[in-house]
């Protein structure tokens, strides 16, 4: 007689996951379950200013690169800005229209340092790829091409102006550099931080063992957040998502719900998150 096989555990499938969700398990597993896990998730509190003022921006630079070639200029930029511009989170209608202005300005300007008839691979692009544990999509600002390679370009725009090592150490440029390589099929290992406000640009080149490197983490990750939400959901069991009290928690959507989050501090103004001038 065949001796009776132990009887395996059915293999996890792969992990959907964009950069967002991922930092959202680091930041905190609470949150995390609350935005990912929970079905119907809380409801969410009031809008951010500076969220809408980084939408508002990024909109307009997609937009821009849809213009014709020849009226692609930063004032066309500028009215981008305007014509698109997102009213959420704001104290009042003073502070709103002050912000938009100088959120035209900033776009305006950090259009007047790009070619415009240098066309991108991508604006606004979604890639994605496999790994171990991951199934992995994101959408990438903007695609350039350099002639025997492809660029991943972020856009930024908050307080703090990026620097080299911020783009060497930002696990979501690597992913998305490695998931357009495999999209796109061409070779693409340059990352760059675009700090519109300052017109900053920080950059990294990757060799395949960084990228491999990102890519382990992030599948360390992945497999984390897919272990606690299948513990998650056979238990309902909230030591499964741990809340991860800090600084963070006064600019948490989901603080309303979470009393570990409440006593960490006091909650932040919608628009306190803007960047200082």
């Amino acid at each position: 007689m065949t001796p009776e096989q132990p009887e395996q555990p059915a293999p996890l499938r792969l992990f959907t996951c964009s950069p967002t969700k991922l930092n959202t398990w680091v930041d905190c597993p609470r949150r995390f379950r609350f935005a990912y896990v929970d079905r119907p998730s809380p409801p969410k509190g009031p809008p951010w200013a500076h969220l809408s003022y980084g939408t508002s921006a990024h909109n307009a630079l997609r937009s821009w690169w849809d213009l014709p070639v020849g009226t692609r200029t930063p004032a066309a930029a500028g009215e981008l800005v305007r014509e698109g511009w997102l009213t959420d989170g704001y104290r009042d209608e003073d502070q709103s229209t002050k912000w938009r202005e100088r959120a035209a300005e900033q776009v305006g300007h950090y259009a007047s340092t790009l070619d415009a008839t240098a066309e991108p691979v991508g604006v606004e692009r979604t890639v994605g790829m496999r790994s171990e544990h991951l199934a992995f999509s994101g959408r990438v600002d903007r695609i350039d091409d350099r002639g025997d390679h492809l660029v991943v370009v972020d856009y930024k725009l908050g307080r703090s102006v990026p620097t080299d090592t911020d783009a060497r150490s930002s696990m979501a440029l690597a992913l998305y550099a490695e998931a357009t390589q495999r999209t796109m099929r061409r070779p693409c290992r340059r990352v760059e931080l675009h700090h519109v406000p300052s017109g900053t640009v920080a950059a990294w080149e990757h060799d395949d063992d960084g990228v491999a490197r990102q890519l382990a983490r992030a599948d360390a990750i992945g497999a984390e957040a897919q272990r606690a939400t299948a513990a998650g959901d056979n238990e309902d069991s909230d030591a499964d998502f741990p809340p991860a009290p800090g600084p963070l928690c006064g600019w948490c959507d989901f603080r309303a719900v979470c009393d570990e989050g409440r006593a960490a501090g006091p909650a932040r103004a919608a628009w306190e998150g803007l960047p200082r001038v």
